[in-house]
């Protein structure tokens, strides 16, 4: 087809291309969804049209028009009835052969259509916007329609009576002018696409028409079509600026998939996947391709391999019970969690870093910000950008108080609920978290528990599934060994074991098994039943702590489920819930026993004291309360004498007890030596 022929008729082009009968369909559905929109794939009008699509490309303002003029004369002929009703019909083009970065958008792009990804970071409230406005001369009340475009309202130069002419003042008339609905939304460059060490690019995109409008939540990944706009700031009585800022008018907006396990994968890499998962030892082949350069840790690498594949999430209509299992890691200075955790962040499907004391709540969750127009817009932070990914939180314990709170819910119920300025609103953050913190004292002491270990709210430790502390412990053949293997890497630069499986395939591997749901067998149940409820019974006498509680359980068949997983099984077998019962002893071990009593005991974890802590403080407490009865305040040497005559407490514990509870509260001293409950 010659140029000529195209120039002289695009809109008979198109009209030929929307007598298509997949056109005519969706043509005629309009009618039924009451739409005024419908959607064209860019690459069928390519094949067919290819000059036609190049000049759509080239020049969309005007050839956007010639398709919207074609679609309407179809639609008089599909529906003839809904097309008067009407009045005009916009075509959105979705996917354009190939995507702009956002980094290399500029100049030469103006003007023309292009197709831009990205992920929302704020969305504005939608907004009516003027298109024609309709103004009334004041001396001759003549109307005048004046077509609207740029930022400001502008009026009609002289009035448009011919007997009048004024180039007078004129009223604004709301209800004879035509309005459509507007969002504004910013979009940036996606955490995988950035180059090292470079700030991520934004861009403001106008979605104009109501059926774009809040089709996109801060969070999402999105791909955007659209014409790219210059548009310079006015100053008053200095004029326009002479550097342009550039923004999209949208035509189509499309929500990808949220879903890492979209990620695209080759018949060859299914067929690579598909043969690692049938080696019985690929349990150990994904564990050795977690930091290989990281000596050791076996424990740790087979917690954070389950983190990385997850259990499958469970939706009731009443209860929602999350998936996704959260590790902490406790430990002495380097040993290697940092390194750990940028590991976890770079190979998770959609993974963040983020670390302690620079990380605010809206940082994490949301922030309310104040745009230009004085209105109230949301912007995503790091738990809702690593939606069905992993956030990797470093220095948990050096974090503002405050701004931990912000995780709690994050944690349990997967949301990030904001209510601030005026904007309620609540968006998915469906992560699982790896924490790591460092005891308060610079080194873990093992004769404390892990509540006095680490400053962080019991509410928060409970919340983890697995709990793992590194200690720094000499030891001649272990330390003989890292030694050997740290001087290797310095020495030849290069991992001295190699990764069984190699990133991107790793990668690929994660999202491919988050496709397969396990479900669990009977034998893996019963295991599961007879560990909980032998730990249970334990802790049924008088006096013994509690083992473990409901919340263990749960993360025992997530553990499980993530293990079914790396095999790419659809089953929980009898060895996956063994070894997650296994695991799971190992995490309490190190965090859930009772120091004194060297029984297991849970609420270490869910309140912060161990059960003989609890018993003596409230046998202290009982003491006091006699006592009081008899003298008003209570001497504090007499107390001590009879916590030791009567219950065995020593001088030296009663004293540090006491010095606690002054300390919480629950006692005050009225005058020196003498003790009073609160």
């Amino acid at each position: 087809m010659t140029e000529e022929v195209l120039t002289a008729d695009p809109e008979a082009l198109f009209l030929d291309f929307f007598k298509m009968d997949k056109y005519r369909e969706r043509l005629s559905s309009m009618a039924v969804a009451g739409s005024k929109s419908f959607v064209v794939d860019f690459d069928e009008l390519l094949a067919s049209e290819p000059k036609l699509a190049q000049q759509l490309m080239d020049n969309p303002d005007e050839y956007l028009e010639y398709a919207n003029r074609a679609a309407k004369a179809q639609l008089q002929i599909e529906e003839p009835e809904y097309a008067e009703e009407l009045g005009s019909i916009t075509v959105r083009f979705r996917g354009l052969p190939e995507t702009t970065p956002l980094r290399i958008l500029g100049s030469k792009h103006i003007g023309h259509l292009v197709m831009l990804d990205g992920i929302v970071v704020r969305a504005s409230p939608a907004r009516p916007m003027v298109m024609e406005a309709a103004f009334k001369c004041k001396w001759c009340g003549a109307m005048s329609h004046v077509s609207q475009s740029g930022p400001f309202l502008t009026a009609p130069l002289a009035c448009s009576a011919p007997e009048c002419r004024r180039k007078s003042s004129f009223d604004f008339i709301q209800e004879e002018s035509t309005f459509i609905d507007s969002q504004d939304v910013r979009i940036q460059e996606r955490p995988e696409d950035l180059p090292p060490g470079q700030l991520p690019r934004w861009l403001d995109i106008k979605l104009l028409e109501r059926d774009l409008v809040d089709a996109a939540r801060p969070g999402d990944h999105v791909s955007v079509v659209g014409i790219t706009r210059a548009v310079a700031a006015r100053l008053p009585k200095v004029g326009q600026l002479r550097s342009f800022t550039l923004h999209l008018d949208t035509n189509h907006i499309d929500v990808e998939s949220k879903e890492p396990e979209k990620v695209l994968i080759t018949p060859e890499e299914e067929k690579q996947i598909r043969d690692l998962a049938k080696d019985p030892t690929i349990h150990t082949k994904v564990l050795h391709s977690l930091a290989p350069s990281v000596y050791g840790y076996e424990h740790i690498k087979e917690a954070i391999m389950y983190l990385l594949f997850g259990g499958t999430g469970k939706h009731f209509p009443d209860i929602t019970i999350r998936g996704d299992l959260n590790v902490l890691m406790v430990g002495d200075p380097g040993t290697a969690k940092s390194q750990l955790l940028q590991y976890v962040a770079k190979i998770a499907p959609r993974g963040l870093y983020t670390s302690g004391r620079g990380t605010t709540a809206a940082g994490l969750t949301a922030a309310v910000l104040r745009d230009k127009t004085g209105g109230m817009t949301l912007e995503a932070g790091a738990l809702v950008l690593a939606d069905k990914g992993v956030a990797a939180i470093d220095e948990m314990d050096k974090m503002r108080t405050e701004d931990r709170v912000a995780i709690h819910e994050v944690m349990e119920q997967h949301t990030v609920s904001v209510a601030k300025g005026g904007i309620v609103a609540t968006l998915n953050a469906r992560t699982s978290i790896l924490a790591a913190a460092n005891p308060t004292l610079g080194r873990y002491d093992p004769y404390r528990t892990v509540g006095e270990n680490i400053s962080l709210p019991v509410t928060i430790l409970s919340r983890f599934d697995l709990i793992f502390v590194l200690r720094d412990v000499p030891e001649a053949t272990k330390d003989a060994k890292m030694t050997d293997h740290i001087l290797d890497l310095h020495r030849t630069g290069v991992s001295p074991t190699e990764a069984p499986i190699e990133g991107e395939l790793f990668r690929k591997y994660v999202s491919y098994a988050k496709n397969i749901k396990p479900v669990i067998t009977q034998e893996a149940l019963d295991c599961l039943k007879e560990f909980y409820l032998r730990m249970r019974s334990a802790s049924e006498t008088e006096g013994t702590p509690v083992a473990i509680t409901a919340r263990q359980l749960e993360s025992l068949v997530r553990v499980a489920e993530a293990r079914a997983r790396v095999a790419l099984r659809d089953k929980v077998t009898l060895e996956d819930a063994e070894r997650a019962i296994d695991i799971m002893k190992i995490s309490l071990e190190q965090v859930g026993i009772d120091i004194s009593s060297h029984q297991f005991d849970i609420d270490i974890i869910m309140t912060g004291k161990p059960k003989s802590l609890r018993d003596k403080l409230s046998i202290i407490l009982g003491v006091i309360t006699t006592l009081e009865k008899e003298t008003g305040m209570v001497d504090k040497e007499r107390l001590l004498e009879k916590l030791q005559a009567e219950y065995d407490i020593m001088a030296g514990e009663a004293e540090r007890l006491i010095g606690q509870m002054l300390k919480e509260g629950t006692l005050f001293a009225p005058r020196d030596g003498f003790l009073k409950k609160t």
